[in-house]
């Protein structure tokens, strides 16, 4: 599934399709919504892709100085507190949906 089709699936579905990897899963429950669901999985994601996801959640949260440590934990630099975080869950979500 890319990045389209997982929003889609957000929008007509109450739960993520099985098919999803845990950090694929992580996204589309944050797409829904489900922030501590999705903060709860991406925990169990390893490597860069679990912090960067983890990131992306802490800035939703508006914890930014705690969404700056998973960035880096990610390696990937920190997006301006206000940058959007649509594209970014795109983002992401491309890179890690492959």
């Amino acid at each position: 599934m890319d990045a389209d089709a997982i929003a889609l699936s957000v929008a007509e579905h109450d739960e993520p399709p099985a098919s999803l990897n845990p950090a694929l899963r992580a996204l589309w429950l944050a797409r829904k919504g489900r922030w501590d669901a999705a903060h709860d999985l991406c925990q169990d994601v390893p490597g860069n892709a679990g912090a960067w996801i983890h990131a992306w959640l802490h800035r939703e949260e508006g914890d930014y100085s705690n969404a700056c440590y998973w960035y880096a934990r990610a390696h990937k630099p920190a997006p301006a507190a206000d940058a959007p975080l649509e594209a970014e869950w795109f983002e992401i979500t491309r890179a890690l949906a492959g």
